[in-house]
């Protein structure tokens, strides 16, 4: 169940990558229903297709048929995607003087070593099983 979990997130995360989303997937059949239009109006076929509505022919294409606005409108993966990253760099112009603090000199060592555990060696129960 964890790995179907995580290859559906992992497929979530490339689809949001590619800016795909569910009301794209929703318009399909309005993709294929224009592709169709076209295929018996113009004779384009797929490629000519894709081309006009999202590749280098779009330009011309949307000037030329201004009637199919309304299509063109409602067909997926149109969406604009535009992110915008606000960054606040403030300058203070007061500065705050360093405070100035005595080195320490007299370091003494204040550590030592206590064995505090070497009564538990004692008890059977923290020693290995032994063969009898």
């Amino acid at each position: 169940m964890a790995k179907v979990f995580s290859i559906a997130l992992s497929f979530l995360v490339l689809f949001q990558s590619f800016s795909l989303d569910l009301s794209d997937l929703a318009h399909v059949d309005e993709l294929l229903e224009h592709a169709q239009f076209h295929s018996e109006k113009y004779g384009d076929n797929f490629f000519v297709f894709i081309s006009k509505h999202y590749g280098e022919l779009q330009i011309e294409h949307s000037k030329n048929h201004q009637e199919e606005k309304q299509e063109h409108e409602e067909l997926p993966f149109t969406n604009q995607c535009c992110s915008h990253a606000f960054t606040a760099y403030v300058l203070n112009k007061i500065q705050i003087p360093a405070l100035k603090s005595c080195p320490i000199v007299d370091f003494k060592a204040n550590f030592y070593y206590l064995d505090n555990y070497s009564s538990i060696e004692k008890f059977d129960i923290f020693q290995p099983p032994k063969h009898t």
